[in-house]
């Protein structure tokens, strides 16, 4: 969704992940419920997400005009503020207080938590779906996405249309860091960085700026990596991701849903 709409390839997720998930376990801490610090955990990814493009990424790209910078910006970016953020509170690891009653589901085995996560990632899936095929927003969206300047002259917002996508992004970047907090038990102040590589190939692998191709990669990914993890070994996850990857791009270069543009002069 950034992609497509700014046209930036950003790879700080994996901090805005992680700012997320230290956000809703410091509410938790301060006696904030479970869930309403989760919400608000995901709020904070959205915030960092609109602050970061609006401050630095995007007025950095318009002086540039190189993309190659402008990922490297935001790389930069990730790597300065998860420092700072392990410089603040050390290489200690944090959990969230949690009472895991398991229920069993024909012959697999959940946590509560674990279905309410499946019900939520279903949820946010099928919202991104009627919010970039069914509302006017999306319509500006996908129009800001194939022509910016075309969009622009027939009087789309195209700024405030990249604000509101980061903003959703941002949204649910933060709602995958604390929900991945949740599932896997403990993180620390570099978590986000172990799920970067993932993030990445199931962008380029789906086809980047294609919602669903995300959707479709990353399911690819993971089944890849967890199968690997299975048959093979574990330490093989990253390398399974970036097969993919180098498989992706030798065949399909725009991923598996997207598609090749071609300008006529």
């Amino acid at each position: 969704m950034q992609f497509a709409v700014s046209n930036i390839f950003n790879l700080s997720y994996a901090v805005i992940m992680t700012l997320s998930m230290f956000a809703a376990y410091q509410l938790q801490t301060m006696g904030v419920g479970l869930w309403p610090s989760v919400a608000l955990g995901a709020l904070t990814g959205a915030v960092v997400s609109y602050t970061l493009n609006t401050i630095l990424y995007r007025p950095f790209g318009r002086r540039s005009g190189n993309r190659i910078s402008v990922i490297l910006v935001t790389i930069t970016a990730g790597l300065i503020i998860e420092n700072l953020l392990e410089g603040l509170l050390g290489e200690t690891f944090f959990s969230f207080a949690l009472s895991n009653k398991p229920v069993k589901i024909g012959p697999f085995r959940y946590t509560s938590y674990e279905i309410v996560i499946i019900i939520l990632a279903i949820v946010a899936m099928l919202a991104v779906q009627v919010l970039m095929r069914s509302t006017k927003l999306g319509r500006a969206m996908r129009a800001t996405a194939e022509d910016i300047d075309l969009a622009g002259n027939c009087g789309i917002g195209t700024d405030r249309v990249a604000d509101i996508s980061w903003l959703v992004s941002g949204l649910l970047c933060g709602l995958c860091g604390v929900l991945l907090a949740l599932t896997i038990g403990s993180f620390t102040p570099t978590t986000g960085d172990e799920f970067l590589i993932t993030i990445a190939a199931a962008a380029i692998v789906g086809g980047i700026g294609r919602p669903v191709g995300a959707i479709l990669g990353a399911l690819i990914v993971g089944t890849t990596a967890e199968v690997v993890a299975i048959e093979i070994s574990p330490a093989y996850n990253a390398v399974a991701g970036f097969g993919l990857v180098v498989l992706v791009l030798l065949f399909r270069p725009q991923g598996i849903l997207g598609t090749v543009r071609v300008r006529v002069a």
